[in-house]
């Protein structure tokens, strides 16, 4: 063999060759969550529809709790005082730019402020989402 026909082979296997003659195909990218962002293309990220119970992890054991999406013709600091003397915990009212006015409860009080909104009479079953882990 000589040294023409040695350079010759080694740049017919060369792994750019390879790459070159392949077919490659990229597949598109798959996004899990465009389900649930197709529901909410005509509405606010707070969807008029639903109040959205969520937990939130502080640091350690600690957790906040939010609730979202109420009507606006409710008051919202009379729930909050209601929901502090009822559970305990402290909480405050925070005005978002995005969601609007979100309650934060401290603690994991998912199924304590559903069961409070749900006997309230302030929202029916069907309308509260619980989120978190």
């Amino acid at each position: 063999m000589t040294d023409r026909s040695w350079c010759s082979l080694t740049l017919s296997l060369h792994p750019r060759n390879f790459m070159s003659d392949l077919d490659i195909q990229i597949p598109t990218a798959f996004d899990p969550f465009a389900e649930a962002n197709a529901g909410d293309s005509g509405a606010a990220a707070g969807s008029k529809d639903y109040v959205h119970v969520r937990i939130q992890q502080r640091n350690g054991r600690k957790s906040l709790t939010t609730v979202q999406g109420l009507k606006k013709e409710f008051s919202y600091s009379k729930i909050l005082k209601d929901l502090k003397k009822e559970f305990c915990c402290n909480g405050t009212v925070v005005q978002d730019p995005e969601l609007g006015q979100v309650i934060q409860l401290q603690g994991d009080q998912r199924k304590n402020v559903s069961n409070f909104l749900v006997q309230a009479g302030i929202v029916k079953k069907e309308h509260i989402k619980i989120h978190g882990f």
